[in-house]
């Protein structure tokens, strides 16, 4: 490993009292005791710490609307609901189809948001097919908390695309799922092949 030299006081030793540079290679020379624990940096996490979470008890798919289509990962607006990436997808691509208005099941929606909800999953599968090159699609609604629906209060379809390979042993032995774009990425790609009068 380099050494870095930090320099010298003005009786010539180093920062530790010693006659040379101090070292930063060797951990007796730095503050603190290492441990067993590995290191992973998340600055872009550091909003948490600089503002709290102050929409932690706000709905996530009634906030997102009122947000810029970039900080919301939306994909497409219609009249009745509208298109976005999920936040934690399964795979590249993943996008949730919800309604604006609160409601938790399909059976509450109106007639008009059940069409928009069809037209715009439709329009995605067409996008995401053009985009991805994908061979298929999973698509479907998990109604209540007991079904697996990560945010029971607000209707929201999922459109996940699956390609032949995509299922390794990431997911089933270390429960991990790579994915090889940044989600601000997918977004603008999407984004920019949906048509504009969809």
């Amino acid at each position: 490993m380099a050494r870095l030299n930090l320099g010298s006081y003005e009786d010539g030793g180093g920062a530790d009292g010693s006659d040379g540079p101090v070292r930063i290679d060797d951990p007796s020379y730095l503050v603190g005791v290492p441990d067993e624990f590995q290191r992973l940096w998340t600055p872009h996490r550091m909003v948490y710490i600089q503002q709290g979470d102050p929409g932690h008890h706000d709905c996530p798919f009634c906030v997102a609307p009122s947000m810029s289509d970039e900080d919301a990962l939306i994909v497409a607006r219609g009249t009745h609901a509208y298109a976005l990436l999920n936040l934690f997808p399964y795979n590249s691509g993943h996008l949730l189809v919800c309604p604006y208005r609160h409601i938790a099941t399909y059976d509450e929606a109106t007639p008009e948001e059940v069409a928009e909800i069809g037209s715009l999953t439709q329009t995605a599968m067409r996008v995401i097919r053009e985009v991805s090159k994908n061979d298929g699609f999973n698509i479907g609604m998990n109604q209540g908390a007991v079904a697996g629906a990560g945010i029971a209060s607000h209707l929201h379809q999922h459109i996940v695309p699956r390609w032949a390979q995509d299922a390794n042993f990431l997911p089933i032995i270390a429960k991990t799922k790579a994915l090889p774009q940044l989600l601000g990425e997918v977004r603008v790609a999407l984004a920019n092949a949906w048509p504009h009068s969809a």
